[in-house]
């Protein structure tokens, strides 16, 4: 065949108008496999597939359109076509390109902003941040993990201390904890720009300690060492590769730097095997673990009585406990403070003891904004990685209706501490203040992916003013079996069932709170939101008083909207004053 009329034969067998057609939808293809994909977590290979198929269809497209036509009867061979005269001379093709064209340059679009946001995001992260993943124990004896698990975490402790470094909180570290997440996600999702990992292996009374820093972006190792020594140098160990991660990012020390890496908690290492299993019991919150925390704690400081670290421990735990309702709030306040004045007392720079004392301060009524506001403030600037200070100072504002100011704590707080469920929720908690519950509950359903809904008095609120109780009463279900006998939960159930309208239901859970209470009513103020929600003025006024007089209030929000039905009475005001006690009148 002549070249001139092979190519005019192809053109007449719209063999060119299908190619550029083809190269269209393909192009189109291509970009809804490699923008769309992977937002919905379909994996690569997928991808690769699409792209395979799309360049053994071309040829394969190209030889259909020359062999076949499409006529008003359906496809038939080009020749009977053309000896019918059914040829199509309709463009409907051009649209065809048209559509697929413009479709396939949004998407191209789309995809280079959205890959400019996350180079953005990524330029964003900071250069000298880490995430120490928890050590793998290798001993033969598994009792032995809360060596591993304490290397960790006295590098978390050590280096938060320092300047210049973002560390990210224990809570996060140790959600990876026995899973085999890849290195740039786990950067990604913790928002680190190294990671620290290693094991610990004992034989005896020798250990062997491996660590290596890696660089999330890439998984590109940058230091590795091993030390093998005595049991009693697990401190200088742990100051060892500290100063090896410090000396790789380049960090400056300082003097505080310094002296975080070279102190020791303690010498004592029955001390240490208590003390860890304190942190680990209290990380859990339950009335039940908060107890055995105590307990660990204390055991803790019979073997060292001078370990300020259980005594910062003891104080945090003890100020949860009162929170939760495991002991009266009033008796958890008095022996938080008592805890973390003892552990100033040994070490005055301890950050953990300065911001468990302004807990004590701002999470407990009456209270003292101020002097809580300082200690926080102060154990930030001791430890700049510690997120319970920026999430502790974020409840002293929003109690005192400082909501921006709030949020922007809790952000602090949600950066050191990214996959933490408790950090994660209180971003909600400023909005569902402001009445914006849409927003509020949003946030709150992102929260309860990362771990355990209805942790905190509020949330159940929420549930009830968004018009959510058919859900808030799947997660009370959903949760009752890990957490029997939670007054908590209890207290989401009455509160749940006096906002359905469900009044019996409602006042068995206030019988089962006041049966928890004992003589400390440590209640009693839960109690007086589920008398408020079922609109019982005087009653949810009589308990406040109660909780009040007996010192059984936790964390008071005068503007939480629970206290709506009651807010105008003059009575309201006149409790919401008592609660705020002047400075001169507590211990400085």
């Amino acid at each position: 065949m002549n070249p001139k009329t092979f190519f005019a034969e192809l053109k007449r067998r719209n063999v060119y108008k299908v190619a550029i057609a083809y190269g269209v939808v393909a192009w189109l293809l291509i970009q809804v496999a490699t923008q769309v994909f992977p937002f919905l977590e379909i994996p690569n290979w997928a991808i690769r597939l699409v792209i395979m198929l799309i360049i053994i269809g071309f040829p394969i497209a190209l030889v259909i359109a020359w062999a076949f036509e499409a006529t008003p009867e359906g496809i038939k061979r080009t020749e009977a076509a053309d000896a019918a005269g059914q040829r199509p001379r309709g463009g409907a093709w051009v649209y065809i390109v048209l559509i697929g064209a413009a479709l396939s340059v949004s998407l191209f679009f789309l995809g280079r902003y959205t890959a400019s946001r996350k180079q953005t995001e990524s330029a964003e992260l900071p250069a000298k941040s880490i995430a120490v993943l928890p050590f793998v124990n290798m001993s033969a004896d598994k009792n032995d993990e809360y060596l591993s698990d304490g290397v960790s975490e006295e590098l978390i402790t050590a280096l938060s201390k320092i300047n210049g470094l973002q560390v990210k909180a224990r809570t996060s570290s140790f959600a990876f904890k026995g899973k085999n997440e890849d290195i740039q996600k786990i950067g990604e999702l913790l928002h680190a720009s190294h990671l620290l990992e290693g094991s610990v292996a004992r034989a005896g009374n020798k250990l062997r300690i491996t660590a290596q820093l890696i660089q999330a972006s890439d998984g590109n190792h940058v230091w590795s060492d091993s030390y093998d020594r005595e049991m009693q140098d697990i401190f200088a160990v742990r100051s060892d590769v500290a100063r090896q991660v410090v000396q790789a990012l380049q960090v400056k020390l300082g003097v505080q730097g310094s002296q975080a890496l070279t102190e020791k908690p303690t010498q004592n290492l029955k001390a240490f095997q208590y003390y860890m299993q304190g942190r680990a019991a209290r990380q859990r919150r339950t009335s039940a673990d908060l107890a055995a925390a105590i307990r660990a704690y204390e055991q803790a400081l019979q073997e060292d009585p001078n370990y300020a670290w259980a005594y910062a421990g003891l104080a945090d735990t003890y100020a949860s406990a009162g929170y939760y309702g495991a002991i009266a709030p009033v008796e958890g306040r008095r022996k938080a403070e008592e805890a973390a004045r003892k552990a100033l007392a040994i070490d005055p720079n301890l950050a953990e003891a300065h911001a468990a004392l302004g807990l004590t301060y701002v999470g407990f009524s009456p209270s003292n904004f101020s002097l809580g506001e300082r200690e926080l403030r102060h154990a930030m600037e001791l430890s700049p990685s510690l997120a319970e200070a920026p999430y502790d100072l974020g409840i002293c504002f929003i109690r005192q209706g400082r909501l921006n100011e709030a949020s922007l704590e809790f952000e602090k707080a949600r950066e050191l501490d990214p996959v933490s469920s408790i950090m994660a929720r209180t971003a909600a908690l400023p909005y569902y203040f402001k009445r914006d519950y849409a927003r509020a509950f949003e946030l709150l359903r992102k929260s309860n992916q990362l771990g355990p809904a209805l942790s905190g008095t509020w949330e159940i609120g929420l549930y009830l003013k968004s018009g959510s109780l058919k859900e808030a009463f799947t997660e009370i279900e959903k949760v009752k079996a890990t957490r029997k006998d939670d007054p908590l939960l209890i207290y989401s159930a009455g509160v749940a069932y006096a906002g359905a309208g469900k009044k019996a239901e409602a006042l068995e859970s206030i019988k089962e709170l006041e049966t928890m209470s004992g003589p400390g009513l440590s209640t009693a103020h839960w109690i007086a939101k589920i008398y408020a929600t079922l609109n019982d003025k005087e009653m949810a006024f009589s308990w406040l008083e109660r909780a009040l007089g007996t010192g059984a209030i936790g964390v008071f929000y005068k503007d939480e909207p629970i206290w709506d039905s009651i807010r105008n009475d003059p009575r309201f005001a006149s409790l919401v004053a008592r609660m705020v006690v002047p400075e001169k009148e507590l211990n400085p």
